[in-house]
């Protein structure tokens, strides 16, 4: 059994490393022997057992991430519900998870279809978006029996209408030409978005589907952007969706930043419902039922990832490779997203040193002039706040196997996704040009 000795609460010298356990999963402490404890077990049993690089997800604060907008929301406007982005983590444990947890899910795409229903979520719960959604996609979801199907174009329309022989209810993405402060790739409720219709588009939309034999329009969708660290720009996308007029639902997306470093400083949850829902109180109908959709705030604080050094390379700057990187996270490539690190049995202070990847691109950075204490060869790394997207979009760059996602809880661990083999990798690709006729 492990004793603690630093958590985030207590006052210690080591203020580098009370510092970092505020990033990892709430409950994270180090132990009598300067070990990283998470979900009550070591990380560098974790490494031992399963291997490196691996995804581990805290199970019990994720579950506690999930009741926490559940609960909050209901408090601020009972006629609600919660639905999971997932995206953020399509994987089917985490559904079941969030499932069992009360929330419903938001797919955007056949395979996240699947992959919620496999887990158990109930189809009524489910929201499906997307603004290229296929004939074979829409009928999956009305044959499964989706509860909302989100319209972004006017082509969804007129296939959904083909497709439906009975009532489908859905929505429509209307694009509220807020500019929120994130990434120029994480903005998607400004002029210019792939998603969503502009006014006198979405105006043509409501009246069509007012008059349609299949399709009943329940209400409107917005989602104006993720990682978003301001409640301003809800409150005015929400005053856009009223000029709409009156319906049953609104459905008010997610998008809430998270903390990834020491110097980011989102709203609280509780806060952001208090602006987005005090929006709503004064511009929406108090009778309508209000969904959000939040991914990236329920599961990135409660995940990490696991390396081992393969190499230290001495110099200005000192390089740590390690063996993962754009493989397992292409966060930073994609939007330049800064990470924390840290030795699982050093934990805090040391020097700042440029976490690399193994992979063959000068772009396969994991964070640049982290500090590390005293990092060399076989250390296990841990980067905490990647629950968010890095299992989503690993890859097979430089034929990486993708890793295992591992849950945590009790003292307990648990492999929910397998690490990938090179059989896997193999599986597709075929040699007899016949087969593939």
């Amino acid at each position: 059994m492990t004793t603690s000795t630093l958590d985030a609460s207590d006052t210690n010298p080591n203020d580098d490393a009370r510092a970092l356990i505020e990033l990892f999963p709430e409950g994270t402490y180090v132990d009598a022997e300067d070990e990283l404890v998470v979900g009550g077990v070591r990380l560098t049993d974790i490494a031992q057992r399963f291997g490196t690089p691996a995804y581990v997800l805290d199970e019990t604060a994720l579950i506690r991430q999930a009741t926490l907008f559940r609960e909050a929301l209901a408090a601020r406007w009972p006629n609600s519900r919660v639905v999971f982005a997932s995206k953020a983590f399509p994987a089917t444990a985490v559904y079941r998870t969030l499932a069992e947890a009360g929330l419903g899910a938001d797919v955007a795409g056949d395979g996240e279809l699947v992959l919620a229903l496999g887990a158990g979520v109930e189809p009524d719960s489910i929201v499906m978006h997307g603004n290229a959604k296929s004939v074979d996609e829409l009928r999956a979801a009305v044959d499964a029996g989706v509860g909302l199907i989100v319209i972004d174009n006017f082509d969804d329309i007129a296939k959904l209408e083909e497709i439906v022989t009975g009532r489908q209810d859905v929505l429509i993405r209307v694009l509220p030409d807020v500019a929120a402060e994130t990434h120029e790739a994480l903005a998607t409720g400004k002029q210019g978005s792939k998603f969503g219709l502009q006014r006198a588009d979405a105006q043509r939309a409501i009246t069509r589907l007012r008059s349609s034999e299949h399709l009943n329009l329940r209400g409107l969708h917005m989602h104006i952007g993720s990682q978003i660290c301001e409640v301003e720009p809800y409150v005015a996308a929400v005053r856009a969706l009223a000029s709409y007029g009156e319906f049953d639902i609104y459905d008010l997306g997610g998008g809430l930043g998270v903390r990834y470093t020491y110097d980011d400083a989102p709203p609280s949850v509780e806060a952001w419902l208090d602006g987005l829902i005090g929006a709503a109180t004064k511009y929406l109908p108090l009778h309508a039922q209000l969904l959000i959709e939040p991914g990236r705030s329920v599961v990135a604080r409660s995940g990490l990832t696991l390396y081992r050094v393969v190499s230290v390379k001495e110099g200005r700057p000192t390089f740590v490779a390690v063996d993962g990187g754009m493989g397992d996270n292409l966060e930073v490539s994609l939007y330049g997203q800064r990470f924390e690190a840290t030795v699982v049995n050093r934990v805090g202070g040391g020097e700042a040193v440029n976490l690399v990847g193994k992979h063959c691109e000068s772009g396969d950075r994991i964070s640049t002039g982290v500090a590390l204490r005293e990092p060399r060869v076989g250390d296990v790394v841990a980067v905490p706040v990647t629950g968010a997207y890095c299992h989503t979009m690993s890859n097979n760059y430089n034929g990486a196997r993708r890793p295992p996602v591992i849950f945590v809880g009790e003292g307990r661990s648990r492999a929910v996704v397998r690490r990938e083999t090179y059989e896997d990798l193999r599986r597709r690709d075929l040699l007899d040009p016949e087969e593939g006729v």
